[in-house]
Formats: structure tokens, C-alpha cells, sequence
């Protein structure tokens, strides 16, 4: 029997740059899910509610780019604990209701932010953890590194006045962060000694953690997962691996990010292999480990 047409996307502003079509497109041909497509829409905050009104059951679901993670969430049936606790929705489900529809959402992140580092850590405990920035990305960091045991990280922050809303969320997680101004110099004993470091800052942002890292006598032994995959390398991932630090690339994340979208849409386990030879291929590097 066919499989029935099925349709998802990627929501975002810009869009053109996701690789979220190729991770999809390559699970659902590996699945011999025919007729499942999966496209990009350029979508803003002001559009978003349209694009969502206009779901029905022909739709899997949708993959949220920011600053939609957020702005989604009162148009949703109900989230699922983890999106609920960090504040952000990165998935939605559609699924059929006795009113037609219902929508539920999800963060995904922190599943890929757990699972890229794992690949890291090799087993590894996490006691010291630092996260660099403490935007919407840094909840999912500190939801991932309390998976992983650390309940406590530190975050280095550009702006402490601008760290209201991530403290809301790890109160809400259970988390106990310690907050600090991200200054390169000051940071260096705390990146040193971590087993994690998780860099959510801008492209680019890190840049003077990374020259400091370079200018100062030292090594680091800890694992970085930088999120940001373009440029990839970035400078600070660069600097880390050539000081003697494992580096987690922020593909990572995404190729698990996806693939659990994958199995929340489609009720089927991903097939990470496919997923990360076709991922491989789009950024011009060999696949990495898949646990």
C-alpha cells in the first residue's frame, strides 16, 4: 500500500541557508516514505500565525527557527516538558484530534545537544561545565548538561542585565547556574578546567575567546561544542582542538536535532546513517561518529 502524502517544513526568516530539507528529504527516502516531502518557508513572527492556521492532516509537522521557537508556543494543544521547561519549541507535531487537529510541541535541541556531546565525551563524566552566551539556545545547553549530570554549569554572559529569562528556565529545569560576564581573560581558568564547554554565541562573537585562548601558555582537555556550523570551523573550535581539546562541530547537534524530528513526525526511528553520509556530503566532510 502507497504511503499517504505527507508534508513538512523548516519556518524561518531568513531560510534559503537550512539544511533541515536535505537531513529530512534524505530520512524519508532512506524510510521508503513516498510522497513525504519537506520544503522551507520564509516565515516571520507576523506571519507564523498563518502558516500555522493553515495546518491539517496533510502535514507531519514543522521545524521552528528563531525567534518562532518562541513566538509558536500559544498557538500549540499542549508542549512537552523539556520545551515547556526551557521555554522553547523547535518542533511541531500534528496529529488528528476529535476537532480536526491538534498541535503538540517540542525541543529537539536538547536531544541534540545530549547526543553530539555524548559523541564527545566517550563515556566521560560531566562535573565542570561552562556555556558561552545566555540567549534561547543557552536554555537547551543548560537542559542538555543537566542530562548529562551537571546541574550547576557556569554561564559567561555578554550581559548579565540580559540574563532574566534563562534563569527563569533553569529554575524551571531544576538547574543552579552560576551567571558571569563573558570577559576572554577572566574565562580562561573556567574553560580550562570544564569537561564541556557549549558555545551558543553568534557566528563570530567568540572570536576573542578564541585569540585569547591562542595568545595565553596553556592547554585545554574538555570537550567544545560549538553551535555554530558556519564557518565551519569556527575560530574558537579551531583554537580548542589545536590547544588539545575534543571538538564536538555544531553539524552535530543538527544532524541530531533532525533526527529526532524525524522519529516525532513520522512515528519511525531515524535513520542516522543516511541522514549523516547526506549531511557529510552537503558540508564537504567525512561522517561522524553515529551513536
Amino acid at each position: 500500500m502507497p504511503n499517504v502524502t505527507r508534508r513538512a517544513a523548516v519556518l524561518g526568516h531568513p531560510i534559503a541557508h537550512s539544511l533541515s530539507p536535505v537531513l529530512h528529504t534524505a530520512a524519508y527516502d532512506a524510510l521508503g516514505l513516498e510522497g513525504w516531502q519537506y520544503s522551507a518557508l520564509d516565515t516571520t513572527s507576523e506571519t507564523l500565525r498563518d502558516v500555522v492556521g493553515d495546518l491539517d492532516l496533510g502535514w507531519a509537522g514543522l521545524s521552528l527557527t528563531m525567534p518562532l521557537k518562541q513566538a509558536v508556543i500559544p498557538m500549540l494543544d499542549d508542549i512537552d516538558p523539556v520545551a515547556a521547561a526551557t521555554g522553547a519549541v523547535n518542533t511541531v507535531v500534528v496529529r488528528p484530534s476529535s476537532c480536526g487537529i491538534a498541535l503538540g510541541g517540542y525541543n529537539t535541541d536538547v536531544h541534540g545537544l545530549v547526543h553530539a556531546l555524548r559523541e564527545g565525551l566517550a563515556g566521560r563524566a560531566v562535573e565542570r561545565a561552562v556555556v558561552l552566551g545566555a540567549g534561547a539556545t543557552a536554555a537547551s545547553a543548560v537542559a542538555a548538561l543537566l542530562q548529562l549530570g551537571c546541574v550547576a554549569p557556569r554561564v559567561l554572559a555578554r550581559s548579565i542585565a540580559r540574563t532574566a529569562t534563562l534563569h527563569e528556565a533553569a529554575q524551571r529545569l531544576g538547574a543552579s547556574p552560576r551567571f558571569e560576564v563573558l570577559d576572554a581573560v577572566a574565562a580562561l581558568g573556567a574553560l580550562r578546567q570544564a569537561d564541556v564547554v557549549i558555545s551558543t554565541l553568534p557566528a563570530h562573537a567568540a572570536d576573542p575567546v578564541a585569540a585569547t585562548l591562542r595568545g595565553r601558555a596553556g592547554t585545554v582537555a574538555g570537550v567544545l561544542l560549538d553551535v555554530v556550523y558556519d564557518p565551519r570551523p569556527t575560530a574558537l573550535a579551531r583554537a580548542w582542538g589545536e590547544l588539545g581539546g575534543v571538538v564536538v562541530g555544531g553539524e552535530r547537534m543538527l544532524l541530531h536535532q533532525a533526527a529526532e524530528q524525524v522519529r516525532l513526525m513520522t512515528g519511525r526511528n531515524a535513520p542516522l546513517a543516511a541522514m549523516d553520509a547526506t549531511l557529510s556530503e552537503a558540508l564537504g566532510y567525512r561522517p561522524g561518529p553515529v551513536s
